[in-house]
């Protein structure tokens, strides 16, 4: 009796031994591939000297802007004209971001790039600079040197307005 119940257990096990050879056999067959052997990458001779200049990509702040003081010690200068001109260029945070002029039914002026994220709106009393990659507003309170005296901004509203 002892033999038999050996024999089956035996019996048993090598039943599931087999079949489990045999899926995992199948499944190594099927996703095993062949390693793909990279090319040895060639190293370079000549080591170059880091240039700290091209790296840091400062650019220059535009020719004939204008500096907008703004809250919390913060600034940007602009350059052209929000009366007439259709793109401006924004100085913030060491870059040069040219902003096109998009159409407002508030009578606000809004220069906004989709591709950079950058949004400048003036109204006649301040302006104020956001960024749309992190919903953030950049800039608060922003006024020329002339709004600080009492000046409105110059913005195209504010020149229709003087016209009529």
């Amino acid at each position: 009796m002892k033999k038999l119940m050996i024999a089956a257990v035996i019996g048993a096990l090598s039943t599931t031994m087999l079949t489990v050879a045999t899926e995992a056999a199948a499944q190594t067959t099927t996703t095993a591939t062949k390693p793909v052997a990279k090319r040895p990458q060639p190293k370079r001779l000549i080591k170059r000297k880091p240039n700290p200049a091209k790296e840091a990509k400062v650019d220059p702040v535009p020719d004939g802007a204008e500096k907008w003081s703004c809250n919390e010690g913060l600034s940007f200068d602009l350059k052209g004209d929000m009366k007439r001109d259709q793109i401006v260029t924004v100085h913030w945070a060491n870059k040069n971001y040219n902003l096109p002029r998009e159409s407002t039914t508030t009578g606000a002026d809004r220069f906004h790039d989709a591709a950079t994220g950058m949004d400048l709106v003036v109204i006649p009393t301040k302006a104020m600079l956001f960024s749309d990659k992190d919903s953030s507003r950049l800039a608060d309170e922003c006024k020329t040197a002339a709004m600080t005296q009492g000046a409105p901004a110059p913005t195209q509203s504010n020149a229709i307005n003087k016209t009529n």
